[in-house]
């Protein structure tokens, strides 16, 4: 008997637990569109599909759009906050509140567990006893504070084969580096100086006060007076810093302060840092799905995905506000800083007028930032509109892949794929393929293992068979216009095979450089654009940037093979060993002639050397 999929779904909601856990709404696509967290999943999922559900026009659009749910039950409400906001993070839903650009933003890592720390820029937070600061929105901002701090304590940041090369640079003789590779600072004085910037970069200028001032009298009374009055000079530089610091509470704990402002659908939220009662930095962040969010929401929202990412939890959170769910927030952040956090809502006074200002300052930079997407619209609706035109499609596409395939007579052969949306690029979506299966100089073959890649993928995502193509939003979102870099040929061979991969629907067109012709299927005579056509100027930009995508990747993957030695097929010779024989006979001719036994004298086993010489 035939089953409805209103039946079907009831069916399935009474199969749902009791337990916490965490849901998702698909589409008709399978693209997940949005990420809910419940203490009791039967009951929040069955809310919404209970007729007249819908309290807001953004859940209502939701329900029309689900197509499909699904869950994943947690031992407890906390899990489920967790395991929510890394869905939200990998899928980015449409229907979530989450941070705009969530890419991954710069940390800034010492390493305080070496000898001679390297103190660099990093994008993602790992658990190898590192000291991370940020996450830092804005790059130049935070390159300028490392900049002002190497003046005031100056410390490494040269690579680790530079450094190993025991040489002092530039950077030394222009005061920016003490000179640990020449042993010029001893490794505790070293570590000393590391501690003082991750002191500075916590905003414990006090600190860092009092530690100089010990330093400087105990100098001055060993009458090491040219200590003493680097110690002066350093405590000088780092008091005009703190004068210009305004003081704005008169608390010892360490304090976030959070405001927002809103216009129409845009959301821009900035956080204040208060450090031992001064303010030592703020960040900004807009919001995607914000639209018809609450303040409660809105605020939950934003905490839940920017704590997740920061490597601070400071002791009081003050908002503009009530947030949804306050008492699990409050556990959350508290586990993740290690001891007690409170959420505060001044009403009056001096933190009120403070949440009032950082408020200004977000309506400013939101008001900054409508200005720029008023001006990139203007700029890319009229190329989509032309585009959409002059290639007969049905609506302006959101979302355009080009390809494009680059190599020497086969050799070192890649593909790139790069991706518009909205007409404008979208970096972090833009992949390599190193060509694995297509021997010899065949371009088409190429491009149709590229092509069949990543359809696979696409496939593969839809049917969320692998965790790690589900969490790739490149491979995860569907295509509104496939470009292809070449010809009538290129055109055919990709033709195939969206085809045989069953995404023949997807609109599919070749841009020819010689002339500038764009090919479609089932055409005999390709379609030309005037060149300076606001639709043509788009394709062609997409079309450059996918070549200089794939031709960048290739002249790397050729230097890199160019850069491979025969010691490197040798089973046996890792890196150690090769740098060992390198160093000790010169080249790889003089390993050649080297007797067995003069290369067992440097701890390589007889039966290992032989084989050496026999494959060299």
């Amino acid at each position: 008997m035939a089953v409805t999929l209103e039946e079907a779904i009831k069916r399935r909601l009474q199969a749902v637990p009791e337990s916490p856990g965490v849901y998702m709404f698909r589409d008709n696509r399978s693209q997940v569109i949005y990420v809910g967290k419940a203490l009791r999943l039967r009951d929040r999922l069955r809310s919404y599909f209970t007729p007249g559900y819908a309290p807001t026009a953004q859940v209502a659009e939701l329900i029309r759009k689900a197509h499909d749910f699904e869950f994943v039950t947690t031992a407890n409400e906390v899990e489920a906050l967790v395991l929510e906001n890394n869905l939200i993070k990998n899928y980015r839903p449409r229907y979530n509140i989450r941070l705009k650009d969530d890419k991954n933003y710069l940390y800034l890592k010492l390493p305080v567990t070496e000898d001679f720390p390297r103190v660099h820029y990093s994008r993602r937070v790992q658990n190898d006893g590192a000291l991370y600061f940020g996450p830092y929105t804005s790059a130049q901002s935070l390159r300028s504070t490392v900049k002002s701090i190497r003046q005031l304590l100056p410390f490494r940041t040269c690579s680790d084969e530079i450094f190993k090369q025991g040489k002092v640079c530039l950077d030394f003789h222009i005061k920016r580096c003490p000179g640990p590779c020449e042993r010029r600072i001893s490794s505790e004085d070293y570590k000393a100086r590391i501690h003082e910037v991750a002191l500075f970069m916590e905003g414990r200028s006090d600190i860092l006060v009092r530690e100089l001032q010990e330093r400087m009298e105990s100098s001055a009374g060993r009458l090491d007076f040219e200590n003493a009055a680097r110690y002066r000079d350093q405590l000088q530089s780092i008091e005009r810093i703190a004068d210009r610091q305004r003081v704005l509470t008169r608390g010892r704990d360490d304090q976030d302060i959070v405001a927002y402002a809103r216009s129409g659908n845009d959301v821009f939220v900035e956080v204040a840092y208060v450090r031992q009662s001064k303010m030592v930095g703020h960040d900004g962040h807009a919001l995607d799905g914000a639209a018809d969010a609450t303040e409660p929401e809105l605020l939950r929202g934003f905490m839940l995905q920017y704590y997740s990412s920061a490597t601070h939890v400071p002791r009081t959170v003050i908002l503009p506000g009530p947030v949804d769910e306050p008492d699990l927030l409050i556990g959350w952040l508290s586990e993740k800083r290690g001891g007690p956090v409170t959420l505060e809502i001044p009403q009056r006074g001096r933190k009120r007028g403070l949440v009032t200002q950082l408020a200004e300052t977000a309506k400013q930079e939101l008001e900054q930032l409508r200005i720029q997407a008023d001006y990139d619209r203007s700029r890319t609706e009229p190329m989509l509109a032309a585009l959409a035109q002059a290639l007969d499609l049905e609506s302006p596409p959101k979302r355009i892949e080009c390809y494009d395939i680059s190599n020497i007579q086969g050799d070192s052969a890649v593909g790139s794929m790069v991706v518009f949306e909205d007409g404008r690029p979208r970096n972090d979506h833009y992949r390599h393929f190193r060509i694995k299966y297509t021997p010899g100089p065949n371009d088409f073959a190429m491009l149709q293992e590229v092509l069949r890649r990543r359809l696979e993928r696409l496939e593969s995502a839809q049917r969320r068979e692998e965790a790690d193509i589900v969490g790739d939003r490149s491979f995860t979102t569907r295509p509104d216009l496939i470009l292809i870099d070449g010809g009538k040929g290129q055109l055919s061979a990709a033709l195939e095979v969206m085809e045989t991969a069953g995404y023949a629907d997807i609109p599919t067109f070749a841009l020819a450089k010689e002339r500038e012709e764009i090919f479609a299927p089932g055409r005999a005579e390709p379609i030309v654009q005037e060149r300076n056509s606001p639709g043509m100027f788009l394709v062609q930009r997409v079309r450059d940037e996918a070549h200089r995508f794939a031709i960048t990747h290739h002249r790397k993957v050729r230097a890199r093979k160019a850069l491979t030695s025969p010691l490197d097929s040798v089973e046996g010779i890792g890196p150690a060993r090769k740098r060992a024989l390198l160093r000790h006979f010169g080249s790889v001719q003089a390993i050649r002639e080297a007797p067995v036994d003069e290369i067992v004298k440097l701890g390589i086993p007889e039966r290992l050397a032989s084989r050496l010489k026999e494959t060299l």
